[in-house]
């Protein structure tokens, strides 16, 4: 079975990704791999079966969100975003972070609902902002440095924005 993802879903290597192919080839290739189908084969055919489901099923999710995707196209290209080696990343975007975490916690003490609604708009902006530039830096500027960088800075994103969740649930 093909290891590439791009190939596995039959879509051209791209930071851009159509949703809606992408989960029309998943669910054509998770079809043809269901354990359901194997099971009159033989076990070496229903473990191959299950192997290939979890690849398609890894696959998927990889593509299917922006930083996985993201991380894995440099590491395609032999690049590893979060390379504990490679600490350098931008001061004035350290600063935002500290700032961020910072109004995050002035919430959760004010257990103030309405603040951390528009702050979790404000961080999913920031997400959705950081998204578009790490598109451009894949596709006009052909920038994997930059595409670096900001993938680091989206994983940041990403967990403030999953922390911001977290706290929003447990108020719920």
């Amino acid at each position: 079975m093909v290891q590439n993802y791009f190939e596995l879903f039959d879509l051209k290597k791209s930071f851009n990704v159509d949703d809606n192919a992408l989960l029309s080839a998943y669910q054509k290739q998770i079809s043809r791999f269901h354990p359901d189908k194997f099971s009159t084969s033989s076990e070496s055919e229903q473990l191959q079966a299950l192997q290939n489901t979890s690849l398609i099923n890894s696959a998927y999710s990889t593509l299917k969100f922006p930083l996985n995707r993201a991380e894995y196209i440099l590491n395609m290209e032999g690049i590893n975003p979060f390379d504990d080696k490679d600490t350098s990343m931008d001061s004035n975007f350290l600063l935002s972070q500290i700032e961020l975490r910072e109004d995050l916690e002035a919430i959760k003490e004010q257990k103030d609902s309405l603040a951390l609604d528009d702050f979790i708009e404000r961080v999913e902006s920031f997400i959705k902002d950081n998204v578009t530039s790490i598109s451009d830096a894949f596709t006009n500027l052909a920038d994997l440095k930059l595409a670096t960088a900001l993938v680091r800075e989206l994983k940041f994103y990403e967990q403030l924005n999953t922390d911001a969740n977290s706290l929003m649930d447990e108020w719920l």
